[in-house]
């Protein structure tokens, strides 16, 4: 299948699946798994940085316009964006001429999770405050940026471990 048709069917899927299902989950009041991300963090290492912000905006702006919140997803999944190729290089080294799509296969299993970790802190840590706009309840931000991160995290293991090479 080729990579622009893969990209568009993952954007509907993820979109989908974060809008009619986990945007409708509350664990424990609270936490909410925002598989959606798992789109920016699939995309080809070489792709161009303006390419991979665009789609980001255009990612986040969907999930916004679907959880009637004002441009918070936007900004942390263009935030994402931006830092992925800095936090890629942080981890692997790619060769010239190669584009992988980031997973398990092309990167090493440590590195793929160290990866995702990162990126998914990144935004939850971005988006909680967002939402939050103040430092008033810290500890209560600092959990739910924790517990939705690691239901995030695990979700998106689990699919890039249902994804064969």
């Amino acid at each position: 299948m080729p990579v622009a048709l893969q990209n568009i069917l993952r954007f509907i899927i993820l979109v989908l699946v974060q809008v009619l299902v986990l945007n409708n989950i509350q664990f424990l009041g609270f936490i909410n798994p925002y598989i959606y991300i798992l789109f920016i963090l699939s995309l080809p290492v070489k792709m161009p940085r303006w390419a991979a912000l665009l789609l980001a905006f255009i990612l986040g702006l969907t999930i916004d316009i679907f959880s009637n919140t004002p441009g918070m997803h936007a900004f942390a999944s263009v935030l994402v964006a931006f830092s992925r190729n800095a936090v890629i290089d942080l981890f692997i080294s790619i060769d010239e001429g190669n584009n992988p799509t980031p997973s398990f296969y092309t990167f090493s299993v440590g590195t793929y999770v160290k990866y995702v970790v990162f990126m998914v802190v990144i935004h939850h840590f971005t988006l909680f405050f967002l939402e939050a706009f103040s430092f008033a309840h810290f500890w209560l931000i600092l959990a739910k940026i924790i517990l939705s991160s690691a239901i995030t995290i695990l979700l998106i293991l689990g699919v890039q471990s249902l994804n064969k090479k």
